[in-house]
């Protein structure tokens, strides 16, 4: 018969070696993960240090020959020379950018599917319902890029002579005076009704599909006024045919230096720009995205790009990722404010 205490004893050294193994088998785990989580590094970095090896494709969400191609042709021209590798706009207009949006957002995330996307990023979260995406989730921020102001032009045969006195004509209502844009829910829309509650007046949309028909429907007389880019309208100022009232950006404008801005008006501090930033599938490894933010930061200091950049109305705007991911972030809840009270819906 065991006497008790050798009982006691082999029970005992039954639980040590159960501990022993289960001890062994927990650092063989902790060791495979951190092994893993090592070659994941390792992969990481080598990717970045390649990356990259083909072709890098860069959609835009607009037609061909509009202020954000040429921004992305502009950008892609001189990150093709410095990465060494084809940057290629590709353009997926429709559904308010939303088509180019989800095409981006479903794309392999290993940074050669970019997107250069504009003010819609922000606001048609709140346009559309349900919302198509989260680009805060959805997307990753590489870089801000550049801003073009949106302008509020008039025909030069029109009584609207200055800035004063479409707001004394608008607050007069008799009869409330109507603005073109490129359509409902549009970067150059919101900007205008941003203003007109800020300024305290009432100003009737006339939405159309595209800057150049509410352009020529201004310059006919069928309508006041009209809210585009400061590229769209350029041409038809040199011409003759505008007069650009006001600039809804915090600085004036290289292209129309003497026309004053809305700050400048007596509205400081309000802004409405056209913004344009580069975005990648969110899972898109950090090291990749680090290394598209430094050549995009290099870009804009190249003496092109800032030329191109001013060009067409805009400026280049340096600055982290996570300045932009801000500005989207911002912008979202700005548009969303806007699109509920107004009760504004998408074309």
């Amino acid at each position: 018969m065991t006497h008790p205490s050798h009982r006691h004893a082999q029970a005992a050294a039954r639980v040590d070696a159960v501990a022993d193994t289960s001890r062994r088998h927990l650092l063989t785990g902790v060791a495979a993960t951190l092994a893993v989580a090592a070659g994941a590094a390792v992969s990481t970095r080598a990717q970045a240090q390649t990356y990259p090896t083909k072709p890098i494709k860069v959609i835009v969400g607009y037609a061909a020959g509009g202020a954000v191609d040429i921004v992305a042709r502009t950008l892609g021209q001189s990150l093709s020379a410095s990465l060494g590798q084809p940057v290629v706009v590709e353009n997926k207009p429709g559904a308010g950018t939303n088509i180019a949006v989800k095409s981006v957002i479903a794309a392999e995330p290993d940074g050669y599917t970019l997107m250069l996307a504009a003010n819609a990023l922000a606001a048609n979260m709140a346009l559309y319902q349900p919302p198509p995406f989260d680009a805060e989730r959805d997307l990753v921020p590489v870089s801000l890029v550049g801003r073009v102001p949106v302008v509020l032009a008039t025909s030069t045969a029109s009584n609207l002579t200055s800035f004063a006195r479409l707001l004394e004509v608008a607050k007069a209502k008799s009869p409330v005076l109507s603005f073109a844009s490129p359509g409902n829910g549009s970067t150059p829309h919101l900007a205008i009704e941003l203003f007109a509650r800020a300024a305290g007046i009432e100003l009737q949309h006339i939405p159309y599909r595209g800057g150049s028909p509410a352009i020529t429907d201004v310059i006919g007389g069928q309508v006041p006024l009209v809210a585009v880019n400061a590229l769209e309208v350029q041409p038809h100022v040199r011409s003759g045919k505008l007069r650009v009232l006001a600039v809804l950006s915090p600085m004036r404008t290289a292209i129309f230096p003497d026309t004053p801005t809305i700050a400048e008006s007596g509205f400081p501090g309000f802004e409405a720009s056209v913004w344009y930033g580069l975005v990648a599938p969110a899972a898109t490894p950090k090291a990749v995205v680090t290394r598209l933010h430094a050549e995009v930061q290099k870009a804009l200091q190249t003496r092109d790009v800032r030329e191109r950049m001013t060009a067409v109305g805009g400026e280049v705007v340096p600055g982290s990722a996570e300045q932009f991911g801000a500005l989207i972030h911002a912008e979202r809840l700005r548009y969303d404010k806007l699109v509920r009270e107004a009760q504004i819906k998408p074309d």
